[in-house]
């Protein structure tokens, strides 16, 4: 088992066991398969209904493909994934198609997740369609009662998505997620292409809509002071791999692994530690994901990297016995408290 388990799994809405994903690295004439980029490569995690799970690292990392893959948008190489019991890798097409009424996706980009050429309401009506959920009059209704739920005005559904923000069109693609009343939502990034004076107002309606539909998000993203106001556990990737997993609190507070140091050192906040604290700046360079380090992945970056690092790869650990803080380190227990202290969030 490659999942570290912080939940009963009898209790999980969502549970990931051993994901891949791999992509093929092709070159010369006649496009010949010459190795694999590892963008997902062996995660698992349980997510719990209500709650909210969030993936952070840095870009390239993996999160958004992990996102996809477990919806199926992208087919796994191997690893299962099951949702409220069933195991989603195992239905056909109509089975799938069922189930994703119960899981749905807001997406990076809001200016290229919505056809310019469609109206809004018809956009967001596209899911009840292809479901055939309620009439025609139902439908229409259901779409201008979106629209007013994420904050818009039922009049939008006539327009095109040129005519509205970029906020506003997240807002759109919001409300088409919501359309078939999922449990379960994977937000890609949802705030990364927005002002910044508007990703607060779309992380606030998701928190909103959390407490008023019950929903179970998992919420990729790289802002760590969005993943902690909205988020219940993190999941830390680094390679497409996750070497840290823990509550939120306690993985911002103290985190375990020499990486979410580095991710949580690099926010903008008032130091608490001197400049020479040798956590917050990694050595080496960037690992190629088609080429991965051998050992830890982290090792070529990382300042407490022995030769035990360089060969064997670390599996997820509790760190003092607490099994609901996991971390991929082979010195958790070494390195000293006071390196991996950190000023909490304000």
């Amino acid at each position: 088992m490659t999942a570290a388990r912080t939940s009963d799994a009898r209790e999980a809405l969502v549970r990931v066991d051993g994901l891949k994903k791999y992509f093929p690295v092709r070159r010369g004439f006649l496009r010949r398969q010459v190795g694999a980029i590892r963008a997902v490569d062996g995660i698992g995690f349980d997510i719990r209904p209500g709650e909210t799970l969030g993936l952070v690292g840095e870009s390239g990392s993996g999160k958004s493909t992990a996102g996809r893959t477990l919806l199926r948008l992208e087919e796994p190489d191997a690893g299962r994934v099951w949702f409220d019991g069933r195991d989603l890798a195992r239905l056909d097409a109509d089975r799938l198609k069922d189930e994703r009424r119960r899981m749905q996706m807001i997406f990076q980009d809001p200016y290229a997740s919505l056809n310019p050429r469609i109206r809004v309401g018809k956009a967001i009506r596209e899911p009840l369609d292809i479901h055939e959920i309620g009439d025609a009059h139902a439908r229409d209704a259901t779409v201008c009662e979106l629209l007013e739920r994420v904050g818009l005005n039922a009049d939008h559904a006539t327009r095109y998505p040129h005519e509205f923000s970029g906020g506003q069109r997240q807002r759109i693609g919001i409300a088409r997620a919501l359309a078939t009343r999922p449990e379960f939502i994977v937000a890609d990034e949802p705030i990364s292409a927005l002002d910044v004076s508007i990703q607060a107002q779309i992380v606030n309606l998701l928190s909103d809509l959390k407490a008023e539909l019950g929903l179970t998000y998992l919420f990729i993203a790289h802002d760590l002071s969005m993943v902690r106001h909205l988020s219940d556990r993190v999941a830390v990737m680094y390679l497409g791999r996750i070497v840290e997993l823990g509550d939120c609190d306690r993985v911002f507070e103290r985190p375990l692994h020499p990486y979410t140091r580095t991710l949580i050192s690099a926010v903008p906040a008032v130091p608490r530690r001197a400049p020479e604290d040798r956590c917050s700046r990694p050595s080496g360079r960037l690992a190629n994901p088609a080429d991965p380090p051998s050992g830890c992945s982290f090792h070529t970056r990382c300042p407490f990297a022995t030769a035990l690092c360089r060969t064997v790869s670390p599996e997820l650990v509790p760190a003092s016995g607490d099994a609901s803080h996991v971390a991929a380190c082979h010195h958790v227990e070494q390195i000293p408290r006071d390196e991996m202290e950190t000023v909490p969030a304000s």
